[in-house]
This record gives C-alpha cells, sequence and structure tokens, in this order.
C-alpha cells in the first residue's frame, strides 16, 4: 500500500511539471504573438485583405504605409485594390497615382479587382490616359506625318530647288509633320512608353510664322539674308533654352512623374505646365507673322513678281496657313478662358496636314514652284539665272529702256554703248544687258540697230522726193559711216537703204 501510494503521488507531481510546462510555453507564445498583434503587422494586413475584410486592412496598411522596412509600393497597391472593393473611386485612385509615381506599372489598372469601379469617371480618367491603345485618329496622324517626313526627303533632294528656298520649305514642313507625329503618340497614349516625347515638339512652337515669312520673301524678292535677321529667331532660342533645362534634361522616370501628376490634378499629361503663357504667346507670333506673311502675298500679287503658276502656289498655301491661324487662335482663346474644344483643336490640325499633303502633292507634281522667282530659267541667256534681279524691278527698267529709246531716242547718239544706257536707268551694267536680251530677246547692238533701222525707215518712207541723202539719213539715225549704216539696213529689210527708197517712190 505503502509502495502505491508512492507511485501515485510521483504519478500526480509528474502530471503538475506537464502542466506548468504547458502553461509556461503558451504563456511564451502569447509573449511572442502579442507584439505582432501590436505592431499591425503586413501579414494580418494581407490576411484581412485576402478575407475580404477591406476597412480593416486599410487601416494596418496605412499605418505601415511609411514603415521604412516594407516595401511602399506593395502597400499602395493593397490600398489602392482595397479601396476598389468599397467602391470608394476618389481614394482608391489617389493611392493608384502615388503608386504609379514611384513605379510606373500601366499594366496594373487591368487588375480584376478594380472592376468594382471600372466604369467610374475617376477610373476611366486614369485609364484613358495610361493604357496604350492605337485609334483611327492615331494612325490618321502617323500617315500624315510620314508623308511629311517623306516630302522633307524629297525636297531636300531636289538639286534644281533654290537652296535657300529648300531649306526654308522643307524646315516649315518639318515642324509641322514633327508635330502630327507628336499628336499620333499622344493620342494612340504611347507619351508614358515613350516618355522623352514629351513636349517634342512645343521646341518649335514659334518658328511657323518666320520661316514662312522668309520663304515668301525668298521665293517672291529673292530676299538675301542679314544679321539682324537672326533676331526672328530670339524667342525660339529663349523657348529651347528654358525646355532644355526644364524638361528634355530630364529622366525618362522624372518626365513620367511630370505627367502624372498633371494628370492627377485633371490636365492632359502632355500639356506644359505654362500652357497658358505658352499659347497667348504662339497666339501673338502666328498673329504677326500673318500680318507679315500678307504683305510679302499682297506685294507679290499686286506686282506679280511671280508667274501665275507660282502666284497660285503662293496663294494656296498662303491661305491654308492663315486658316490654321484663324483656327488655332479660336482654340487658344477658348481653352484660356477655361473651356475645352476639342473640335477647334482638330480644325487647326486638320488645317496643318493639309498643309503637308498639299506641299506634298506639289512636291511630286510640280516642283518647280517651290523656287518661285528663282525658278526662271532662259534658254537662250543662261548666265542670268542666277541674277539677283527681281520681276518688278525688271519690268521697271524694261518700261525706262523703252521710253529712253522711243521717246527720248537716245539711239541716236552715235556714241552710245551699254554703259551710258545703264547710268541713264540708274542700274548696272549687268542688268541693263539682263533687260535687253530677256525682254527683247536680242542683243545690245541688235536692240539699238533695231530703232536706228525703224527710224531709217520712216525717213525714208517720208522723203518721196528723194531730197535725203542715205548718208543724212544714216548720220541722221545715228551711225557714224554709210557702210555700217547699209550693212544693218539690209539685214533687217533684205534691201540696201537705196532700193528700198526706189520701192517706196514706185509704191
Amino acid at each position: 500500500m505503502r509502495r502505491s501510494g508512492s507511485l501515485v503521488f510521483l504519478f500526480f507531481l509528474l502530471c503538475l511539471s506537464c502542466i506548468a510546462k504547458t502553461n509556461k510555453n503558451n504563456a511564451e507564445f502569447e509573449d511572442k504573438l502579442t507584439p505582432i498583434v501590436l505592431q499591425d503587422s503586413l501579414e494580418w494586413a494581407d490576411y484581412y485583405y485576402n478575407i475580404h475584410r477591406y476597412k480593416k486592412a486599410i487601416k494596418i496598411y496605412e499605418k505601415n504605409l511609411y514603415n521604412p522596412n516594407i516595401e511602399k509600393t506593395h502597400v499602395l497597391k493593397k490600398i489602392a485594390l482595397s479601396q476598389a472593393a468599397l467602391e470608394n473611386p476618389p481614394e482608391s485612385i489617389d493611392n493608384l497615382n502615388e503608386y504609379l509615381q514611384l513605379e510606373f506599372n500601366p499594366n496594373f489598372l487591368l487588375n480584376e479587382g478594380f472592376d468594382p469601379i471600372r466604369e467610374s469617371a475617376e477610373f476611366n480618367g486614369i485609364f484613358e490616359k495610361v493604357i496604350p491603345k492605337v485609334t483611327t485618329w492615331s494612325l490618321l496622324y502617323l500617315f500624315v506625318a510620314l508623308i511629311g517626313f517623306y516630302v522633307v526627303f524629297l525636297i531636300s533632294l531636289n538639286k534644281q530647288i533654290h537652296p535657300t528656298s529648300r531649306i526654308l520649305i522643307a524646315l516649315f514642313i518639318f515642324i509641322h509633320s514633327f508635330f502630327i507625329l507628336h499628336l499620333s503618340i499622344n493620342r494612340a497614349n504611347y507619351m508614358f512608353a515613350y516618355p522623352h516625347t514629351y513636349l517634342m515638339s512645343t521646341w518649335a512652337s514659334f518658328l511657323y510664322g518666320p520661316l514662312l515669312f522668309f520663304y515668301f520673301k525668298n521665293i517672291s524678292e529673292k530676299y538675301t539674308f542679314k544679321r539682324s535677321d537672326i533676331l526672328h529667331l530670339i524667342p525660339t532660342i529663349i523657348l529651347l533654352s528654358y525646355l532644355t533645362f526644364n524638361v528634355y534634361l530630364f529622366s525618362g522616370e522624372s518626365k513620367i512623374q511630370l505627367m502624372l501628376t498633371r494628370l492627377q490634378n485633371g490636365l492632359n499629361p502632355q500639356d506644359s505646365a505654362k500652357l497658358f503663357l505658352l499659347v497667348v504667346l504662339k497666339i501673338i507670333s502666328l498673329t504677326i507673322y500673318g500680318y507679315f506673311i500678307r504683305q510679302v502675298y499682297l506685294k507679290s500679287k499686286r506686282e506679280k513678281l511671280l508667274d501665275s503658276k507660282n502666284q497660285i502656289w503662293q496663294k494656296n498655301v498662303y491661305h491654308i496657313h492663315i486658316s490654321y491661324v484663324l483656327t488655332y487662335s479660336a482654340y487658344g482663346l477658348v481653352i484660356i478662358n477655361g473651356y475645352t474644344s476639342g473640335i477647334l483643336f482638330d480644325t487647326s490640325i486638320a488645317a496643318m496636314a493639309l498643309m503637308v499633303i498639299y506641299v506634298g502633292y506639289s512636291a511630286n507634281i510640280q516642283p518647280d514652284v517651290f523656287s518661285g522667282a528663282y525658278a526662271y530659267r532662259n534658254r537662250l541667256f543662261p548666265k542670268y539665272e542666277k541674277s539677283g534681279l527681281t520681276p518688278s524691278l525688271s519690268h521697271e527698267l524694261k518700261e525706262n529702256l523703252v521710253y529712253l529709246f522711243a521717246v527720248d531716242k537716245i539711239y541716236k547718239e552715235n556714241h552710245i554703248n551699254l554703259d551710258m544706257v545703264a547710268q541713264k536707268l540708274n542700274t548696272t551694267r549687268h542688268n541693263a544687258s539682263q533687260i535687253i536680251n530677256e525682254h527683247f530677246k536680242v542683243s545690245f547692238h541688235e536692240f539699238v540697230n533695231m530703232y536706228r533701222i525703224n527710224e531709217a525707215k520712216q525717213l525714208l518712207l517720208q522723203d518721196k522726193s528723194r531730197r535725203l541723202n542715205i548718208i543724212n539719213v544714216a548720220y541722221e539715225v545715228g551711225y557714224n559711216n554709210k557702210v555700217t549704216f547699209n550693212k544693218a539696213f539690209k539685214k533687217d529689210t533684205q534691201l540696201t537703204p537705196s532700193e528700198f527708197q526706189k520701192n517706196v517712190i514706185q509704191v
């Protein structure tokens, strides 16, 4: 009995020991578990998220949002999805935007967790701007841009176009095509995939007017550039410098953040932060140069500086450009006042596209129009092809030349020469020769003989009684001797002066 009692007592002590050990282990487990629960661990947040207790999960996620030991992008994604599950679009989009700023992954928007808010305006506002998509408009703009670059290539290789005209019109079409390409990228939402396209065409905003203005002056007046003309590039230089240091030198990630910030503020991600100022200055530039271009065009039309084909070309280019100036100005005034107008913007782009297509058509069908006044080619006198004599001045000198010979009859002076005629015309010897060659298709001496012989024939017709000797007629019209007079007279009439006089008497 005593022995069995001892065994029972030992068994009882052993049980007590086991119970105590178990309680100690449980206490240690609770001691380890309690800090985790109090710290609101990420594991617990994920656990609540997985069992769809989103409000509880959001509280824990937000407490861990700024924990340096936890990946912030993971927390932001979970909060965005949790808010979406609770159908809170604004809160979900705020966290989504913050996530995209840290880790741009537009495919995250395709997550099925956003289905509860997918139709909301807030979600569509970012989804439609971030997810790449090829549209009919983006393809159309791309097609026009490629046509433009092809036209620039054609013009650049065409050596028949005057070099200055070729450079000016090629640059003019290039900036149109470059802008339309930029627009194509934006419409397809590829600006985030290629962040360096951010504002890539904005640097040329103030070049449209100057390029077309100097092109018109060049083809109409054969204008030669001066050093002072560099002043027209100052606005472009200032804008390019500003964009270079504030945008173009930024990394791709920084440009994505700039675009997302604008998107988060409800703006177009590809617009400039100084949109208001830029639009105002561009309207001013287009208006001023539109006036200058109009003056050159009207002068060319009024003074007939170009032939009919070149005049039609200049008129069409002028009208297309003015339509762009008017539509862009209307668009700018609308957005400056806080409104949006896609119709006006698309209309201005249509004017740019029409310019590219029309110039492309001309480059293939009638490339000679690009040179304007330089396009003139005189097969009889090719030495004047590079002359600086404008059509208006040429016409004026021709009228003055005719007056000198028909009214003043300077051909009667037997010492007449080209230098004397040039001096009376107040022009150069070269210009005087060019006027005679191009307008009358004869040399200077042939031109003088033409007037002298016509005068001699008039004198012989009037002298039916033959009172005048042939030598007197020769002296009267400017010849120094009878031999030269007879030779020139026979070349013109196939008769000697005496034979001509006999025929007159017989008639």
